[in-house]
C-alpha cells in the first residue's frame, strides 16, 4: 500500500482561487510543445513590458532615477515564464533570491562607498561586485531561495551607476519588480498550464511502508518444514502427485 502525500492547504479554497496560485486536484495534462512556446512567449513579453512601463513612464520613479528596468529581470523571464517547473523558478526562489541579493549587494557597496575618495571606490567597484555575487550564492543556499539571476541582482547593485544612485531605494525596487513577475506568472501561466509547482517547499514524495521480510521456516523437531517451494513439500521433499 502506498501512502498518499498530505493534501496542499490550497485545496480548502474555492477551485476558482486555488486555480490561480497553482494547485490542481488531478495531475495537469501535458500539453504540446507549441502551447509551452506560445504561452512562454507571451508571459516574457507581458511581464518584461509591464515592468518597464512602470518603472520608467511612472512620474513617481522617473523623480528618483530609478531605471526603467533591472536587467537581471529577464533572466528570471527565462524561468518564471518558459522553465515553471525547475525548482529555481518558484516563488520562494523569486522572491528571496532577488530580495537577498539585492540587499548583500547594496550593504557590500555602502561599504566600499566608506572609502575615502569616489576615484578609489571605482578603481575597486570589481572587487565589490565580485564579493557581492559571491556572498548572495552562499546567502541563497543557506535560505534555499538559490535563483541564479538574483546573483547578477548582487552584481548591479556595485557595478551599475544607475542604481549605485539610488542606494537603499534599489530594495523596493527589487521587491516589487518580483511582485509583478510573479503576479504575471500566476496568471498567464495558469492558463494552460501550472505554476507554481510548490510555494514554499515541495511535496515530498508517497512513501510505501517497508515490505516485511519473509518469516523464517518453521522447525519442528530436526525438520525443516519449509513452504517457501509449492514444488516441494514437507522438510524438501517432492510433493506428491495425489
Amino acid at each position: 500500500m502506498v501512502l498518499s502525500p498530505r493534501p496542499s492547504p490550497l485545496a480548502r479554497l474555492p477551485s476558482w482561487i486555488s486555480h490561480w496560485l497553482g494547485y490542481r486536484a488531478a495531475p495537469a495534462p501535458k500539453r504540446p510543445d507549441y502551447i509551452i512556446w506560445i504561452w512562454s512567449f507571451i508571459g516574457a513579453f507581458g511581464g518584461l513590458s509591464i515592468l518597464q512601463a512602470i518603472f520608467g513612464h511612472s512620474h513617481y520613479f522617473l523623480q528618483r532615477d530609478v531605471p526603467s528596468i533591472i536587467a537581471s529581470y529577464g533572466a528570471s523571464a527565462v524561468l518564471c515564464y518558459g522553465a515553471i517547473e525547475a525548482p529555481l523558478a518558484q516563488p520562494r526562489a523569486l522572491m528571496g533570491g532577488h530580495f537577498i541579493s539585492a540587499l548583500t549587494g547594496v550593504c557590500i557597496t555602502k561599504l566600499f562607498g566608506l572609502l575615502p575618495t569616489e576615484q578609489r571606490l571605482d578603481q575597486l567597484r570589481w572587487l565589490a561586485g565580485s564579493l557581492s555575487s559571491a556572498t548572495a550564492i552562499v546567502l541563497m543556499q543557506m535560505t534555499a531561495t538559490t535563483h541564479p539571476p538574483a546573483g547578477a541582482t548582487a552584481l548591479i547593485a556595485a557595478v551599475s551607476p544607475e542604481v549605485y544612485v539610488i542606494g537603499w531605494y534599489y530594495l523596493p525596487v527589487v521587491l516589487l519588480s518580483s511582485t509583478i513577475v510573479l503576479v504575471s506568472a500566476l496568471i498567464v501561466n495558469n492558463m494552460q498550464r501550472r505554476y507554481p509547482v510548490f510555494w514554499f517547499t515541495p511535496t515530498p514524495p508517497a512513501v510505501a511502508p517497508p515490505v516485511r521480510e519473509s518469516e523464517p521456516p518453521t522447525l519442528v523437531g530436526d525438520r525443516d518444514y519449509s513452504v517457501s517451494d509449492p514444488e516441494k513439500g514437507i522438510g524438501g521433499t517432492p510433493a506428491s502427485a495425489d
